[in-house]
């Protein structure tokens, strides 16, 4: 069971709350059907490596037998005529000639025979020993594709924690294979040493910039406790506070920014129902503020990621649409559920009319709506590139459309919990 003030199912008009966004319909898109010529053609290209040099050697080794064949084919008729003894018998011409025509005839017989019966034993032993070939050629593809295996297998297990140790460090001759995999194991070394220097460098950052503004921060909060401080120094020190909450925003979206872009260290089960019920419940107030209405439809949604992550961002989708709305009786919709077996988070709200070529920039760092940089009270335009980092990192994907009658509706898919994190979710 849903929660929230609107369960029923129910399309709503071109102005209301959004719908699940299903697939197309068919007459959109027809499906061609492929002949069989194509069908034909698409084959190697759905075929593992595996099979198709099990295939090639199949076929390299039928080759050869038929070439093999032909030769014995020859060969067994040119042996025969060749070691076929001469005739002698014979008193007259007349009996010399019978003879001897019936002679060719008997020579013409042994060699059709020996080559009829060698083509048709030659051809069973071909068919035994071509599928003993297959599956020996199959055998032989597996073990020749098992270091690339070992690759696949140490690639799939990476991330940004196990860089410092997981390496394939494949044993075996020096042969390209083993080439291959010491330049993969030289690549992730690199790797793990420019994510040792990112890491360092967002920590680093972190501190080095909220130091001076909580300082900052302090010393304006104590002069404006100041009974006896002037009414211009007031009004200076409320300025100055609002630039500086602005500066820790921005630095904190920042820094989250930066973290949300690195590999997931932190993956468990998580209840995306649950992750909307706390933010709709934090931001409450918020709302309140700016009288704005928000209305809620949360399903159970199960998926694996982290949970701090992901409460960030469903919190910036509703903040997001809390700041940029039409105001009084503003409303924003919050519906999660499952759908194709994925978790989906959809979030909608009514403000201004957003054109269509503008939706997908709103994602970028710092873009804004109608490039708006002077009303810093809606934020540092980093909540939606937050959104969107974060969801990439879980293996999801994030869109956006206009909403009819104003305002967004943005959609977030992730990977339901018995779907890897890794996979990409196609979005329709």
């Amino acid at each position: 069971m849903g929660t929230g003030p609107y369960r029923a199912q129910v399309p709503p008009p071109p102005s209301g709350p959004p719908v699940w966004d299903g697939p197309p319909p068919l007459e959109a898109n027809p499906v061609e059907q492929q002949g069989l010529i194509d069908r034909i053609r698409a084959l190697p290209r759905r075929m593992s490596i595996r099979w198709r040099l099990t295939l090639t050697y199949g076929a390299l080794f039928f080759a050869a037998g038929a070439v093999l064949m032909f030769v014995m084919y020859l060969m067994v008729g040119w042996a025969i005529q060749a070691n076929w003894p001469p005739l002698t018998a014979g008193r007259t011409q007349e009996e010399a000639v019978y003879f001897q025509t019936l002679w060719d005839s008997l020579k013409y017989q042994a060699i059709e025979g020996a080559r009829r019966g060698l083509l048709i034993r030659s051809l069973e032993a071909l068919v035994g020993v071509g599928i003993l070939a297959l599956i020996l050629g199959y055998f032989v593809a597996d073990r020749a594709l098992r270091p690339v295996k070992q690759m696949t297998s140490t690639a799939r297990k990476l991330s940004g924690t196990s860089l410092a140790h997981e390496r394939i460090d494949l044993q075996g001759p020096d042969d390209e294979l083993k080439e291959l995999a010491d330049t993969f194991d030289e690549m992730l070394t690199r790797l793990n040493t420019a994510f040792d220097a990112q890491r360092r460098f967002v920590d680093n950052a972190s501190h080095e910039l909220r130091t001076p503004l909580a300082i900052n921060r302090t010393v304006l909060e104590v002069a404006l406790s100041d009974p006896e401080a002037s009414e211009d120094l007031r009004v200076l020190g409320r300025t100055l506070l609002g630039t500086n909450a602005r500066n820790e925003r921005l630095i904190e979206g920042l820094l989250l920014l930066a973290r949300s872009e690195r590999e997931l260290t932190v993956r468990k089960p998580v209840d995306v129902q649950e992750v909307a019920t706390t933010a709709v419940e934090q931001l409450a107030p918020f709302a309140a503020e700016h009288d704005v209405t928000v209305e809620h439809d949360l399903h159970s949604a199960p998926v694996t990621g982290d949970p701090v992550l992901l409460e960030r961002c469903v919190s910036n989708l509703i903040e997001n649409g809390i700041k940029h709305n039409s105001g009084p009786s503003g409303k924003v919709w919050v519906r999660t559920g499952m759908v194709d077996g994925g978790a989906v988070v959809q979030v909608a709200n009514t403000g201004q009319h957003v054109p269509a070529y503008e939706v997908d920039s709103i994602f970028e760092p710092f873009r804004r709506l109608n490039a708006d940089r002077v009303e810093s009270a809606k934020g540092a335009g980093l909540g939606l590139s937050i959104v969107r980092a974060i969801v990439r990192a879980h293996g999801g994907t994030v869109t956006a459309v206009p909403r009819d009658g104003g305002g967004l509706v943005v959609t977030v898919r992730l990977a339901g919990l018995g779907v890897p994190a890794g996979t990409t979710l196609s979005a329709r």
